[in-house]
């Protein structure tokens, strides 16, 4: 019996660090998810202002992208 408890115990400590590595990995993800879709914006943007200079368009309002914004990076936390 100790020694299925300890292969458990040892089996949790391994999902605990696995968990935080990938957590980590998420949190990069994200950051680099909301620095990508920033770039966008700025440059739909940009392209709008073009558009509406020379020309009268349609697309003058852009699009709402940020789909994931309201999630929270860290689940762990509330």
């Amino acid at each position: 019996m100790e020694r299925l408890n300890s292969n458990l115990y040892l089996q949790n400590c391994y999902i605990m660090k696995e968990n935080e590595r990938l957590r980590k990995k998420a949190q990069l993800l994200n950051q680099e998810n909301q620095a990508l879709l920033s770039e966008l914006k700025q440059k739909l943007s940009k392209a709008n202002n073009n558009n509406s200079k020379g020309k009268n368009s349609a697309t003058s309002a852009v699009p709402d992208l940020n789909l994931g914004s309201t999630s929270n990076p860290n689940p762990s936390q509330p």
